[in-house]
């Protein structure tokens, strides 16, 4: 008889080594850090079969706790460079930006939705909608969903 599966949220430190190590090895391979999975093994410092034999079943909790998700809706004029801008001045806010999403120009205005994370935020989130504001061919800027008020 085949045991049910379950699902366990488990802190790392509880955790055997070998279960951290995969984690470790799977995120190589996922980031194209090593060109096999012998060579993720090999750099975490287990074996290929221990790599199998766990593969299927570790996956790491992503921890959401330092902060939260934003996504604004930006009104770009239909110019070179503006939305090039905008992801420059998020980028140096120190927002990490998990999806852009463009239409097509239309009366030479382009809406573009962008969703990000707060949680390293170096400036205020309200101080980031006011720089975005600001820069040259952005008619508008709204939030969908995140940190009004914050």
């Amino acid at each position: 008889m085949e045991k049910e599966s379950a699902l366990y949220l488990v802190d790392s430190r509880a955790l055997p080594e070998v279960f951290i190590k995969v984690a470790q090895a799977k995120k190589l391979i996922a980031q194209n850090k090593v060109s096999s999975c012998s060579d993720a093994a090999r750099t975490v410092g287990i074996s290929r079969s221990a790599y199998y034999k766990y593969k299927d079943f570790i996956f790491p909790y992503e921890n959401k706790i330092d902060g939260t998700i934003a996504t604004y809706y930006i009104s770009l004029c239909d110019e070179p460079g503006v939305l090039s801008e905008v992801i420059s001045k998020m980028y140096r806010a120190g927002a990490n930006i998990l999806t852009i999403n463009q239409n097509i120009p239309v009366e030479g205005v382009a809406p573009v939705v962008i969703t990000f994370r707060t949680g390293k935020l170096n400036i205020p989130e309200a101080e980031l909608r006011g720089v975005i504001a600001k820069c040259t061919g952005v008619s508008g800027i709204k939030i969908l969903t995140g940190v009004a008020g914050t």
